[in-house]
């Protein structure tokens, strides 16, 4: 049997092992940089951006007329069929021309009878004037023949108005289009009687409707730009349909009204558009869009790297050894998805447009694309 050892030994390998486990724990450990930050980035970079008020209008025809008759009468024909694209001068609608070509042939007999009246009064004037010359007949007997030849004259030249009125009643029967456009529903047919200037309906109306006109108002801040870029003619309008998404541009500003609406705030304005293929049509309503300018070589971020505080706008800059400067910036203006900056950003430089709640600055970041959405989990059966 081995003898045990001795207690001093045994006393000194307590104190070695204690002695170990003191010098462990008394070593400092370094600890590793913090990791950088996932971001979302983007570089600001130079563009031409346009200037643009929007607002709502609503499609207008150019010109509207409603027709009807300038005289009464019967209807006897219609020319043309409803909805019916119409040039100025075509047939529309034939009233009942009997009538008025009587009152003519009546106007016509007048005249005749007037002007035979006329040329009796020149004779015996002539043969009188003859007679007076010798001393035949008193000064008196001439001035009333004088008179009497006056008198016919002016008879038969009322006679002359007379069929002159008549032939223009007469070509009232014949209604043509006044201006080219669409024809709208027709408010009476064949047979019909129509009285003169009927103000509670019309034969039909017809709508201009290309080139057609956009009515709309913005406000009143921007009257002084929109009316320096209609002065210099740079104003370009155009519209979206926000039922189709059809866009049309080409749209010139004609009209700005002469009066600020004070209960709105808002000026009205209206713009043509040229709408060959008809595609914008009375009384639809669009987005409108007037260009006044062009921002040239702007410095443009997206919209959301820019970040709003008490001090002003900033935003955090990437620079080349992978950390972030919180950079002061001053906005110009913001146009839907894109933020202009006039002050504190150089086009090329790094932006961060997602993941600033994380930043501060100094911090390190790095630039990672945005995480792929969670696929849809496949259905599980009912079996266990």
């Amino acid at each position: 049997m081995k003898s045990p050892l001795p207690l001093s030994l045994c006393f000194v390998g307590l104190a070695a092992a204690f002695a170990l486990a003191g010098c462990d724990r008394a070593t400092p450990r370094v600890a590793g940089p913090p990791p950088a930050v996932p971001v979302q980035v983007a570089v600001a970079e130079k563009r031409d951006v346009p200037r643009v008020i929007g607002s709502i209008g609503t499609v207008q025809a150019l010109r509207t007329v409603a027709v009807k008759s300038q005289v009464d009468g019967v209807l006897a024909q219609i020319h043309f069929k409803e909805g019916d694209d119409v040039k100025v001068g075509d047939p529309l609608v034939t009233l009942d021309r009997r009538p008025f070509e009587n009152s003519l042939n009546i106007a016509r007999a007048d005249l005749a009878n007037a002007e035979a009246t006329a040329a009796q009064a020149r004779t015996d004037l002539a043969r009188y004037q003859s007679l007076a010359e010798r001393g035949d007949i008193s000064p008196a007997e001439l001035l009333q023949y004088t008179t009497k030849n006056n008198s016919a004259a002016a008879a038969a030249q009322a006679k002359v108005a007379a069929v002159a009125n008549a032939e223009l009643q007469l070509s009232y029967t014949e209604i043509r289009a006044p201006i080219t456009g669409r024809t709208g529903q027709l408010m009476v047919h064949e047979g019909a009687l129509v009285r003169a200037n009927d103000n509670s309906v019309p034969i039909v109306t017809i709508n201009q409707i290309a080139p057609i006109a956009v009515a709309y108002a913005v406000p009143e801040a921007a009257l002084d730009e929109i009316r320096a870029a209609m002065a210099e003619r740079r104003a370009a309008v155009a519209v979206v349909d926000p039922a189709s998404s059809l866009m049309r541009g080409g749209g010139v500003l004609e009209f700005v009204d002469n009066a600020v609406d004070p209960t709105t705030g808002m000026i009205g304005l209206k713009a043509n558009f040229p709408n060959p293929d008809r595609s914008l049509w009375p009384g639809r309503f669009v987005t409108v869009t007037t260009q006044v300018g062009i921002d040239r070589d702007a410095v443009v971020v997206p919209s959301q790297a820019v970040q709003t505080s008490q001090s002003g706008s900033t935003v955090y800059v990437l620079k080349a050894d992978k950390t972030v400067d919180l950079r002061k910036v001053t906005v110009s203006r913001v146009v839907s998805e894109i933020t202009l900056i006039a002050i504190g950003l150089s086009a090329g430089e790094t932006v961060v447009t997602d993941g600033q709640l994380r930043l501060i600055p100094g911090a390190r970041a790095e630039a990672k694309p945005l995480a792929a959405p969670p696929r849809d989990v496949p259905a599980r059966s009912g079996k266990n």
